[in-house]
């Protein structure tokens, strides 16, 4: 079985700032981040798709206690985003302290950035991770 979208180049292409999406053929469903069958209908008839980065958050929630390796990062605010193109994608929210966050931050505009992680003893190596800022 082939991979449409492995997870080496969709985490290339966000180095790029560009978010890739698997479409389904038979119901239309988009997938992010790629997945080897559709999560909606299971069917394997997919294509490779450039999606905008854009959306509103749906929720959130700050991190106070890192996990090993990222320590020094804590405190942060992920976010999940509802994507124009339908699917939800979480992301680190920059620009703005996560210590401040409210429920305020529903419903707000983000765009896609990234930032890329280096790895740890559990990965494979430096990792690229979709960033969100306020789109203006």
């Amino acid at each position: 079985m082939e991979y449409k979208l492995t997870f080496k180049e969709y985490n290339e292409a966000l180095k790029k700032d560009k978010l890739l999406g698997l479409k389904c053929k038979e119901c239309g469903k988009i997938n992010v981040p790629p997945k080897m069958v559709c999560g909606q209908c299971t069917s394997l008839d997919m294509e490779v798709v450039e999606l905008s980065g854009k959306g509103n958050i749906q929720t959130f929630t700050t991190v106070f206690v890192a996990p090993e390796g990222r320590e020094a990062e804590a405190p942060y605010t992920i976010v999940m985003v509802e994507l124009d193109e339908g699917p939800w994608i979480a992301g680190n929210l920059i620009d703005i302290d996560p210590g401040k966050v409210t429920m305020e931050l529903i419903g707000k505009r983000v765009k896609l950035g990234h930032k890329v992680f280096p790895g740890d003893k559990y990965s494979a190596g430096d990792m690229a991770r979709p960033l969100f800022s306020f789109e203006s």
